[in-house]
């Protein structure tokens, strides 16, 4: 217990001590009724976790949420750490979304404080579990989900439920909302497929900073290899370099990728031992992987992000 109470930063604490407080003021029957009524004629106030859930949210919610995210673009949720100001943005929702499956392994005990008081959902839970990805010995599945839009499409499901729960007057809304988006999924689906068969199959090799695009290799046909585990908060060791660049010297991958969210000093060392072998890798991208791009930007959207991704790998690894 104390091991696990040294893990906890500052702003865990904080959070913890706001949940304590805010269950002591918990709403009666009456007041939950009066609630709905109200928030049946004012936009309902999300606060998701990360940029992907949030754009989720506002994608199934539309003019009728106000969305906030924890983390902003360019951000690893594998290694976020709270702030203060998260705990009035967590405080003030009438509903919190985020993704689950561990990726915010370090917020896991407040999300499921806050259920106490306040709807908590995770978009994540709502894969089956024979669809989730366990690498070779882990226990805990690879949380990258939204690499495989079909699984990204099961995930909106729950959003809708959520909202529809909260606000039942405009549940017909978020369910006309859900059904459009999906369409929208399957039509992003079946343009990667299309744009990934302009490699030449032997070139379909993705390698990556960290071992985030396990789902998109196996939806759409890819090798993957990560330096880091599916987790940022691992380290590369000289081992694990030197392998991946006997890996892209033997089989003469022209790019390798590094992404938004992972510093470039790793892919880099990388580099340095591929040209040691009498082979010149690219640096390509970079790559979305675990948050989305700047507000106004064509990639702060998750089709955004998906096409700008598939357009960087098709183009790299064809050799353009």
């Amino acid at each position: 217990m104390r091991d696990r109470a040294r893990r906890v930063g500052w702003g865990w604490r904080i959070l913890l001590i706001a949940v304590a407080i805010w269950g002591l003021s918990s709403c009666t029957p009456t007041e939950r009724q009066a609630r709905a009524a109200e928030l049946a004629n004012r936009r309902i106030r999300v606060t998701a976790t990360t940029t992907l859930v949030a754009d989720l949210v506002r994608q199934i919610g539309g003019d009728r949420v106000e969305v906030v995210s924890l983390m902003g673009p360019g951000v690893d949720p594998h290694l976020y750490k709270a702030r203060e100001s998260d705990v009035w943005k967590l405080m003030r929702a009438d509903l919190i979304v985020y993704h689950g499956l561990h990726l915010e392994a370090r917020m896991a005990d407040v999300l499921a404080g806050m259920a106490r008081w306040v709807p908590v959902v995770a978009v994540g839970e709502a894969i089956p579990r024979e669809q989730l990805r366990y690498p070779p010995g882990e226990k805990i599945p690879d949380p990258h989900i939204w690499f495989d839009v079909r699984l990204w499409k099961q995930a909106a499901e729950p959003v809708a439920q959520a909202l529809s729960r909260l606000d039942p007057t405009h549940a017909p809304q978020y369910q006309a909302r859900l059904l459009a988006y999906q369409r929208a999924l399957d039509a992003l689906d079946a343009w990667i497929r299309e744009e990934v068969r302009r490699i030449p199959p032997e070139q379909r090799v993705l390698v990556t900073s960290h071992d985030a695009f396990g789902y998109f290799g196996q939806a759409y046909g890819f090798e993957v290899r990560g330096l880091l585990g599916i987790s940022t908060a691992s380290e590369a060791g000289l081992a694990d370099v030197q392998a991946l660049a006997d890996f892209l010297a033997r089989r003469r991958i022209p790019a390798i990728f590094v992404e938004t969210s992972v510093p470039l000093r790793y892919l880099e060392a990388v580099q340095e031992a591929v040209r040691a072998r009498g082979w010149r890798v690219r640096v390509s991208g970079p790559l979305f992987s675990d948050a989305l791009g700047e507000p106004g930007s064509p990639e702060d959207t998750y089709i955004g992000m998906i096409r700008y991704n598939v357009r960087t790998i098709v183009q790299a690894l064809q050799g353009e």
